[in-house]
């Protein structure tokens, strides 16, 4: 059940997740279906009998193998006629003749399991074996087989399976041979068939049609690609799109980063988020169609309102945080989260536009990415410009400058951020508080809290702002304990007649306990 439902679920996971995230999520759950058949069974309260299993895994994704395991089974990689034992066991020895498993499937409602990476090359060979083999053959032996085999694992594989039954092995026996023949180059074949097989687009032009499409008008030109409105033929639709310019068509990298912001949109189903649009005809040019927003900028949008009320940009703030989490959860960073990639349509819907800089767990184990600075600097997180690598707290610090610049048209740190390339030198980054800014409306005493809330989405260093953006949002809405705590004047100043009220009626017990002694 266990190896079933992991090769089956595997696959369904998101393409956007990393190996990692996708293979756990798969053992977490299947951890817990046998856990709940052990606790739903007679078996319950046996410690010998239950739905539990020894689980060893390994994932082949680009030039990485990727290590699952849990329990006393083994991984195994043959090197210079040696086999390198790549795993530990779980397993717990009492005597010579009694053990137990520490860990293993379906032993807590909580899953352990060991994972590790390391690079594989061609000719590479791995074994995966059960107690029921390693304990009853030498490695030695095992090893030497498999190097006399040219081609037919699966013969060496059973054979020596029957070598350790005759040994007298009654355990489980079960033993997986596994040859690297080649190794696949490093790139996204998706995106590099689409490159291969397609020209790029040609210069387009208002009136003409394109593709099945209809060329409305430029929305923008620029050096790297132009955008157009255009109209579907067949549906009537409104869409936007966007091709290589010629400067840019024979630049491989770039189009692959160019198809990529269209591979994104297509896994990130949210409103709040730019949709890509499919069409049934047969593309014959490279080039990327999303929704059509007819609306405006957020930056437009701040210039048109340059005094907010509180809850405007809480609404905004809050759309943008929804759109974030369908990022995090496929494992995405947006990495270039700022006004100018916000749209704002007619009914006062906000849309995360522009995936160009956009990290993807799944894509960073197949080729090398960009760490430096791909946002712009005056929103772009302290760790970027120390050359760390970028988290979802880094758009949650670029959601927290977004909306205190609503607040106050300001930055909270100004443009000094963008200087700091050393810890010590952004430790010395004060916050500007938005209670020093007199030009803002307090409203009921609210900005007190938003400040505090805004304060922690942008604070320095990443392990103090909050964990996920759905936080920010609550504590733009609510005061939090962090402000309360500061806040909440003490009970003498607040209240003098109660406290000392208070301090009297604790004397006075205190007085006649030690006259009844």
């Amino acid at each position: 059940t266990a190896v079933t439902s992991f090769l089956q679920d595997y696959y369904c996971t998101s393409d956007s997740w990393s190996v990692k995230t996708s293979a756990q999520r798969v053992l977490k759950a299947t951890n817990s279906w046998l856990y709940a058949q052990t606790q739903n069974s007679p078996n319950r309260h046996d410690k010998d009998k239950g739905y539990v299993c020894t689980f060893s895994a390994l994932v082949f994704k680009s030039n990485t193998a990727h290590l699952f395991h849990s329990g006393d089974s083994r991984i195994y990689r043959l090197s210079d006629g040696r086999l390198e034992q790549l795993t530990t066991d779980h397993r717990r020895e009492v005597s010579p003749e009694v053990s137990y498993l520490t860990r293993a499937l379906g032993i807590h409602c909580y899953l352990e399991i060991d994972y590790k990476a390391i690079p594989i090359h061609e000719g590479d060979i791995f074994v995966l074996a059960t107690d029921g083999v390693y304990e009853y053959l030498s490695e030695r032996i095992v090893a030497e087989a498999i190097e006399s085999t040219e081609s037919d694992f699966d013969h060496t594989a059973k054979s020596l399976v029957d070598k350790a039954y005759e040994a007298g092995s009654d355990d489980n026996l079960t033993l997986q041979i596994v040859k690297i023949s080649s190794l696949s180059q490093q790139n996204l074949s998706e995106v590099q068939e689409q490159i291969g097989l397609l020209p790029p687009a040609p210069a387009l032009q208002a009136r003409k049609e394109f593709d099945g499409y209809d060329i409305l008008r430029e929305i923008y030109i620029s050096s790297r690609s132009h955008v157009y409105l255009a109209r579907d033929s067949q549906s009537g639709e409104k869409v936007v799109i966007k091709t290589p310019s010629a400067e840019m068509r024979n630049d491989e990298e770039y189009l692959e980063n160019f198809l990529m912001e269209e591979w994104i949109a297509k896994r990130l189903n949210n409103a709040y988020v730019l949709k890509a649009v499919d069409s049934p005809r047969k593309r014959h040019y490279l080039y990327t169609v999303t929704e059509y927003i007819e609306g405006k900028t957020l930056s437009q949008w701040m210039i048109d309102n340059p005094t907010p009320t509180i809850d405007t940009v809480r609404s905004i703030v809050e759309q943008i945080a929804k759109g974030l989490q369908a990022f995090h959860r496929q494992e995405m960073v947006h990495q270039d989260l700022r006004p100018a990639n916000v749209m704002i349509d007619a009914t006062g819907t906000v849309k995360i536009i522009d995936f160009g800089a956009t990290k993807v767990a799944g894509i960073t184990e197949i080729k090398k990415v960009n760490d430096g600075i791909v946002g712009t600097a005056q929103y772009t997180a302290p760790e970027y410009f120390l050359g760390e690598t970028g988290t979802s707290q880094s758009d949650i610090f670029s959601l927290g400058v977004i909306a205190y610049q609503m607040l106050s048209g300001r930055l909270p740190y100004g443009t000094a951020i963008a200087k700091t390339n050393t810890s010590k030198s952004q430790q010395r980054l004060v916050y500007a508080s938005l209670l020093k800014n007199n030009t803002l409306n307090s409203e009921n005493n609210t900005l007190g809290w938003v400040d505090c809330a805004i304060k922690q989405a942008v604070e320095i260093n990443p392990t103090k702002r909050y964990a996920e953006v759905s936080e920010f949002v609550y504590d733009l809405k609510h005061p939090s304990p962090r402000y309360l705590s500061k806040s909440k004047p003490p009970l003498m100043e607040r209240n003098p007649v109660v406290f000392w009220q208070g301090i009297s009626f604790i004397l006075t017990c205190i007085v006649i306990y030690q006259c009844i002694q």
